[in-house]
């Protein structure tokens, strides 16, 4: 519906460099039709470009102005209240632009689409303050210093690959941030198992901070809700290659639910317990498990649909060399096996 208002909201902004923000300024009239709403329900409508809370904050900072008042976020609107919108929108500065080599896969005006490869930390944290996936972003475009973490909707742990989706406006980031909480992003994983499977399944179990172990996940019965479902591609003697699907996206929810049904993924230093090597396997197969050096784990299809525009594009993301060489060791173990 905030579409149809986009032009009658439309934003004109001025830059103040040395305090490192902008200022976004709007004047529009409210629609009729939005007799009866809140303050802050009509300005997201309106609006649709920021999310409810910073309008809220807005509000609260008092750079809205409806008829010439200052309004609470929950007081009701009539409909036909002038708007002037002046807000201080900060332009982000912590975190440096910092040219690394990307995959970009899908490029357009309101989103990228990224293949990260294996090592590689999406944001800057303790132990990893450069060398990031934001510090590259910001330096193939430095425009998204102005969309919250620099674009970022989603994330994939360091040693997991594969591909995530980034916002190159407001706008959009508010509303694939809104599609991932409605469930209406489509991610797709492959994943190595150590065990194998006798049939695939859904873990329904919730997700949270591992009660003594804080750089864990567990699962616990007042954690967040976690749903994972994950069916068989192909079964090895002791291995299983396993297609996984999120409903939630839990900070390790793939590796701690696999873990949890007794499939942790090979290699994952933080759910699988020491690297195992199945009785009578190849010396092959055992030198390749021994090296493989981290969650054999990768984001292979994405769709969404896009933010700006409505498509529903998709794409898919092939095996790493590091998991098709692990794959390509359990198929021969498993073949001569049968010899």
């Amino acid at each position: 519906m905030g579409k149809e208002y986009s032009e009658t909201a439309a934003e004109t902004s001025d830059s103040d460099p040395a305090a490192g923000a902008e200022f976004r300024t709007h004047r529009f009239e409210l629609p009729g039709e939005f007799a009866g709403l809140r303050l802050d329900q009509a300005l997201a409508r309106a609006l649709p470009q920021y999310s409810r809370a910073r309008l809220q904050s807005w509000i609260e900072a008092g750079a809205i102005e409806i008829d010439g008042r200052r309004l609470r976020a929950k007081d009701k609107v009539l409909g036909g209240e002038r708007v002037c919108l002046r807000a201080r929108w900060e332009v982000d500065t912590r975190v440096e632009a910092e040219p690394l080599a990307l995959t970009v896969v899908h490029q357009d005006r309101g989103i990228i689409v990224l293949d990260k490869p294996a090592g590689l930390v999406v944001h800057p944290g303790a132990g990893n303050p450069r060398h990031t996936l934001q510090n590259a972003l910001l330096a193939l475009d430095p425009t998204l210093a102005r969309v919250p973490r620099a674009g970022l909707v989603h994330r994939l742990d360091k040693d997991t690959s594969g591909l995530l989706v980034v916002a190159r406006t407001p706008e959009a980031h508010v509303r694939l941030v809104a599609a991932l909480a409605a469930r209406d992003i489509e991610r797709v994983y492959l994943a190595v198992c150590t065990g194998a499977m006798t049939g695939g399944g859904t873990v329904d179990e919730p997700i949270g901070r591992h009660r003594t172990q804080r750089t864990r996940m567990a699962v616990r019965a007042d954690g967040r809700e976690a749903i994972t479902h994950y069916r068989i591609v192909k079964r090895f003697r002791a291995h299983t290659l396993v297609r996984v699907q999120l409903e939630t996206g839990r900070t390790h929810q793939i590796r701690v639910h696999l873990a949890h049904v007794g499939y942790p993924v090979v290699g994952d230093p933080l759910y699988g317990g020491r690297k195992r090597v199945p009785a009578g396997c190849s010396a092959a197969l055992a030198a390749a498990l021994q090296a493989f050096s981290r969650q054999a784990l990768h984001a292979a299809h994405l769709a969404l649909e896009h933010p700006l525009t409505g498509e529903r594009l998709q794409w898919d993301s092939p095996l790493p060399d590091d998991m098709a060489r692990l794959i390509a060791a359990l198929e021969r173990d498993q073949n001569e096996r049968r010899t």
